[in-house]
């Protein structure tokens, strides 16, 4: 798995044990931790993740990561969204990756109430070549972009994620009551998390796969904003200093820190 990771996706090794290997970008911040598990693989009925988002800062990243991908493992899928260029993998346990950039904020198609309609088009895979730069690693500014989970219950996970943490819905296109998919977000990004009911998952998360994933926020204001907002809510977390720990109506724990 670290191989891969490094080989593949890019990301160089920040520390390593014999149980543990924490990743990132070289001269960047560490974004992935792997723990060795002897958990079972996880069932096809179980909540947990789609894929974790690797968002790199141009075109020339992305078509260096094509070209990884191409040389070394399988493309399981490329899309144009218009408000991203994403291609999509998996990893040696079945973990969904994606690999993306970013279109410029200007371009992305919105409404009038600023919400964002993230499409998908065939991506022009020969374009994303020309522009590689041919780097064996990802630029230090790559970081997580979104995580992208699947849940058991799309109106449960809109009550923890949007009215308990807070999450802006963004996307008009899952916005609808019998929607089987959401895409929330804040300071109008076109998603930071996205929720989905597509395989129809019935049980709560278990297994290998994701332990938890990271939410950053900018202060300890914003911090103390949240705790107040789940106490309202009436969900329990556990909150040690400048951090909290919360789980979400499927057992996927979330754990909040300050970036400062």
């Amino acid at each position: 798995m670290t191989d891969f990771y490094v080989d593949t996706v890019g990301l160089a090794v920040h520390e390593r044990t014999d149980d543990r290997a924490c990743l990132g970008p070289n001269g960047g911040d560490p974004i992935l931790e792997l723990h060795a598990s002897d958990a079972p693989a996880r069932a096809s009925d179980v909540a947990g993740l789609f894929h974790t988002a690797f968002r790199v800062p141009d075109r020339a990243a992305l078509g260096a990561a094509l070209d990884r991908i191409e040389a070394q493992w399988q493309l399981g899928g490329a899309s144009d969204h218009a408000v991203s260029e994403a291609l999509y993998l998996q990893d040696p346990e079945g973990n969904g990756i994606k690999l993306y950039r970013d279109t410029p904020r200007n371009v992305w198609p919105t409404t009038a109430d600023g919400s964002v309609n993230i499409k998908s088009y065939p991506l022009d895979l020969d374009s994303i070549r020309a522009a590689s730069d041919g780097a064996a690693s990802v630029p230090a500014e790559t970081d997580v972009g979104h995580v992208h989970l699947e849940v058991t219950s799309i109106p449960a996970a809109r009550e923890f994620y949007v009215d308990a943490l807070g999450f802006r819905l963004c996307d008009t296109q899952t916005q609808g009551t019998d929607t089987q998919a959401l895409f929330v977000a804040a300071d109008g990004y076109h998603h930071h998390l996205a929720l989905n009911t597509w395989r129809e998952r019935t049980a709560p998360a278990g297994g290998r796969g994701l332990t938890r994933f990271e939410l950053l926020v900018p202060d300890a204001a914003a911090l103390d904003g949240l705790r107040t907002r789940l106490d309202v809510a009436g969900v329990g977390f556990d909150a040690d200093g400048s951090e909290l720990t919360v789980r979400d109506p499927d057992g996927i724990e979330l754990r909040v820190r300050t970036q400062t």
